[in-house]
């Protein structure tokens, strides 16, 4: 079926996704470029998933949803490509910014505007949250066996097969090429794919037009935070600070995606029954918290630790505010309001990694998780004071309507 073709899409592009993740920061350390030329790096990459994604949510149901997924995956191989190649500084932004190179570690690009605007229409409002929890559970699987991959270059390595910088290339190289894999997947998809509900001209009313702008401004400021954190800068933090291998780093991120993939469908039964927002922000502040205390660590085994126990509450947050999303609109805005709320994300993680790379020079490593744990927390307690009495159809009875749910005010 269609959604079956998504998920594995989706699997195999969170594979690319968290392999990259923790690659590019070490990768690009070991071509001893200084912390500064790495954080414009991986903003240049997320600059070119923001483009895409504007792209993607004026243009794709014009362009066709399917045709748009295939230009999407050529693009991130070409891209990847470019990027093994080159040393040159120059090189490697374009190639990043082309290939829409992902330093966050997850999955947040325009391909995921798409299938997460169709997958709504494939369930019922009661199973919508449990639908996107299992979408999430296959990409953080995905996530972490991409994490455990990022271990190849110490494999090629140890095996003599190659040196060192060398063997960081030839991973670049199977990053590029999983990237492209996802085009099996999109040309088994049906017709049906572009007859989601999605008008060619989307007229947003004006209840939803409200509701969207407050909760960009609000995921602006969450993506501002996360930018500070992707995983290339945190796998820079942990090799700087404790000097540990990247197969150890691999590992660490494979065992966070893990704990990652576990969370959603606890999210999705948490979220039945104190409901979406409740359930967003009460697991979000935790993990905030959590993650200041790894930056006061004493050695690599306890910040481990303390990591994975904030990558087990930080990602409760996604199947339900994707979720939530799309209930508090129509049906044919659905793929605005997801391009729209992940335009928005992506423009923070683009600006914020070239800021977080400056202040983690010299002394400051850990400046980056103080920043962003603390916009973190103002995020969860504005989105809870603003959204609480906003409720999707299946936490109100006697709900049949998006107009009748958006009369509350917002």
């Amino acid at each position: 079926t269609d959604r079956h073709s998504l998920y594995a899409a989706a699997f195999v592009r969170s594979v690319a996704t968290g392999m990259v993740g923790v690659l590019l920061g070490v990768y690009l350390a070991q071509l001893n470029l200084s912390t500064e030329t790495i954080g414009v790096t991986v903003s240049s990459g997320l600059a070119g998933a923001l483009l895409s994604t504007l792209v993607t949510t004026f243009l794709a149901d014009r362009i066709g949803h399917r045709r748009s997924l295939l230009a999407l995956s050529s693009l991130s191989f070409i891209g990847g490509i470019g990027f093994a190649a080159s040393s040159h500084q120059l090189v490697l932004a374009a190639a990043a910014f082309i290939g829409m190179i992902n330093g966050m570690g997850r999955d947040r690009g325009a391909a995921l505007v798409l299938e997460q605007a169709v997958l709504p229409a494939t369930t019922s409002s009661a199973e919508r949250t449990m639908a996107f929890a299992q979408y999430n559970v296959l990409q953080d699987v995905g996530h972490a066996v991409g994490a455990l991959m990022a271990g190849l270059p110490a494999l090629f390595e140890r095996s003599n097969a190659a040196a060192e910088a060398l063997a960081f290339r030839f991973s670049i190289v199977a990053y590029a090429v999983l990237c492209l894999l996802p085009c099996i997947a999109y040309l088994r998809l049906s017709p049906r794919i572009e007859q989601s509900g999605l008008g060619k001209t989307v007229r947003v009313a004006p209840s939803s037009r409200r509701i969207l702008w407050k909760i960009s401004l609000l995921f602006a400021i969450d993506s501002i935070a996360g930018g500070f954190l992707t995983a290339a800068l945190l796998s820079f933090f942990f090799y700087e600070r404790f000097g540990v291998r990247v197969e150890s780093i691999a590992a660490l991120f494979f065992f966070a995606r893990v704990a990652n993939a576990g969370s959603h469908m606890l999210a999705a039964w948490l979220a039945k029954r104190i409901g979406l927002v409740n359930t967003m922000v009460f697991t979000h502040i935790p993990s905030s918290l959590l993650l200041v205390t790894v930056a006061f660590a004493p050695n690599f085994t306890v910040a481990a630790i303390l990591f994975l126990l904030r990558e087990s509450l930080v990602e409760m947050d996604v199947p339900t505010r994707q979720s939530y999303v799309m209930a508090v609109v129509d049906r044919s805005e659905r793929t605005l309001a997801s391009g729209v709320t992940h335009l928005v994300r992506l423009g923070g993680w683009a600006i914020a990694p070239a800021f977080a790379g400056v202040l983690m020079s010299g002394s400051l490593l850990a400046i980056p998780l103080f920043v962003g744990a603390g916009m973190k927390i103002l995020y969860d307690v504005l989105l809870w004071r603003a959204f609480r009495g906003i409720q999707p159809p299946e936490e109100r009875e006697g709900s049949n309507s998006v107009a009748d749910r958006n009369k509350q005010s917002v």
